[in-house]
C-alpha cells in the first residue's frame, strides 16, 4: 500500500478518470480536475469539472490551470492535453511538486524536428518531417499534415500540397502497424512496461480517419517480430530518456514497418494505454510514476509479462449521431469506463464511453471489444427510440 500524503495529489487534464482509477487502485488519495467529470470519476474520488462545476466553461489548458490555482494540493500530475502547453504546466507547478516532465523538457521532446534529428543521429528511424518554411518533395511519397498542438489523431489528414493556417507539420506517411511503447523513467534510465497496438479509425467503434480509438496489449504480431520490436523499443526509450531527461510515465507512438520501429512522436505524460498494463500485468503504474521522482524504478520484466500474462484491450466508443442517454448506472459493472451521467447529451463524433476487456490473445480482445461495442450501441439505440 502506498504511503498516504496529508493532502491529495492533484490530477489535471482533459479527462483524468483513468489516472484517478490507477491512483486509487495503488492506494493514493487524489483530487481530480478535468473537463468531463464522468459519472465513474465522481464515484471514485473528489473531482471538479469545468463542464459541470463551472457553468459549462469551454475546455482549454488555461481554464484548467485557472481552476487549479484555486485548489490546495502539494503535488500535481498532468495528463493528456497539457504536454502541448509548457507555459501552463509551469503555472500549474507553482508552489507544488510537479510529478511530471518539466516545461523545458516538453518544449524539446514535443518539437518534431528536434526529435527527428535526435533519433536519426543515433540510427533510429523517423519519418521525414517538414514545417511550412521548408520545401516538401512530392514525387513518389505520401504525406500527412499534423497539427502541433493536438492529440488522438485529431485533425490529422492526408496532405495535398496546401498548408493550413493552423500551425503544424507535414510528415511522410509510413505504412505498417501503429503502436505505442509505455515506459517509466527517472531522468537517466527507463524501464519499458508494455507494447500495444493502437486502434485507429476503426468503424466498429464509430471512429474514422486517423482518430485514436483504443489499444490492444500486446500487439497482434508473430512472436519473433514481437521480440525484435521489444528490443528496438527498449533502445529507443533508453535513448530518449537520456537525451531529454524524461521522468515518470511516458509513451512513444510508432509504426512497425518491415522490421523497424519508426518513431512518430513522444507523449511525455501518462498515456491512455497504461491502464492495460495495470490490469493485465498487475503492475501499479501510478505508484511507479510517483516513485520515479524519488529515483526509484520498478524491477519489471516486460518480456516475461508479455509471455505469461493475459492480453488486454480498450476501445473508445464514439457517438454515431447526437444522443441523449438513459440510465447508465449499471455500466461500470459491465466493464465500461468514462461513463456519461444519465440523461446526458452526447454530440455526434464525441466519445460515449470506454470499453475494457481481458482475453487469451490480443486478437481475442479485439473481437471482444467489437462485440461489446455492438452491445452498447444496441442499448443506446433502444434508449433513443424510447425517448
Amino acid at each position: 500500500m502506498a504511503p498516504q500524503p496529508p493532502q491529495p495529489i492533484l490530477l489535471v487534464g482533459f479527462t483524468v478518470r483513468m489516472l484517478a482509477e490507477l491512483a486509487v487502485r495503488a492506494g493514493y488519495r487524489v483530487l481530480a480536475l478535468d473537463y468531463f467529470g464522468d459519472a465513474d470519476l465522481r464515484a471514485l474520488c473528489e473531482s471538479i469539472s469545468l463542464l459541470r462545476d463551472y457553468g459549462g466553461t469551454a475546455y482549454s489548458a488555461t481554464a484548467l490551470v485557472n481552476v487549479a490555482d484555486t485548489l490546495t494540493a502539494p503535488s500535481v500530475v498532468y495528463t493528456a492535453g497539457l504536454e502541448n502547453h509548457p507555459g501552463e504546466v509551469a503555472r500549474l507547478a507553482r508552489g507544488r511538486q510537479l510529478l511530471g516532465n518539466m516545461p523545458e523538457t516538453l518544449r524539446h521532446v514535443r518539437n518534431p524536428l528536434l526529435l527527428m534529428d535526435t533519433l536519426r543521429a543515433r540510427g533510429f528511424a523517423f519519418p521525414q518531417t517538414f514545417t511550412s518554411q521548408q520545401e516538401v518533395p512530392r514525387a513518389g511519397r505520401r504525406w500527412l499534415w499534423k497539427p502541433l498542438r493536438s492529440g488522438g489523431g485529431h485533425e490529422v489528414r492526408p496532405w495535398g500540397g496546401a498548408w493550413p493556417s493552423k500551425e503544424g507539420v507535414v510528415q511522410e506517411r509510413v505504412p505498417g502497424m501503429v503502436g505505442s511503447a509505455i515506459f517509466v523513467a527517472d531522468g537517466r534510465q527507463a524501464v519499458l512496461l508494455g507494447l500495444t497496438e493502437q486502434l485507429v479509425g476503426v468503424q466498429d467503434f464509430g471512429a474514422t480517419g486517423f482518430r485514436y480509438c483504443g489499444n490492444v496489449l500486446p500487439p497482434r504480431l508473430p512472436s519473433d517480430e514481437l521480440v525484435d520490436l521489444l528490443g528496438q523499443a527498449q533502445e529507443i526509450v533508453a535513448h530518449l530518456t537520456a537525451t531529454f531527461g524524461l521522468r515518470g510515465l511516458n509513451g512513444v507512438d510508432f509504426v512497425w514497418h518491415e522490421g523497424r520501429v519508426w518513431t512518430i512522436e513522444v507523449n511525455p505524460r501518462p498515456t491512455a494505454a497504461m491502464e492495460l498494463v495495470d490490469h493485465a500485468y498487475n503492475l501499479r503504474v501510478f505508484d511507479a510514476h510517483v516513485r520515479s521522482f524519488a529515483g526509484q524504478l520498478p524491477s519489471f520484466n516486460v518480456e516475461r509479462a508479455m509471455a505469461e500474462a493475459p492480453a488486454a484491450g480498450k476501445a473508445i466508443l464514439y457517438a454515431p449521431e447526437d444522443l441523449i442517454l438513459g440510465d447508465t448506472s449499471d455500466w461500470h459493472a459491465q466493464g465500461l469506463r468514462d461513463i456519461p451521467h444519465p440523461g446526458e447529451r452526447i454530440l455526434k463524433g464525441h466519445p460515449v464511453c470506454t470499453i475494457l476487456v481481458l482475453g487469451d490473445t490480443p486478437a481475442a480482445c479485439l473481437h471482444q471489444l467489437k462485440g461489446r461495442a455492438a452491445e452498447v450501441r444496441a442499448v443506446i439505440s433502444e434508449q433513443q427510440s424510447s425517448c
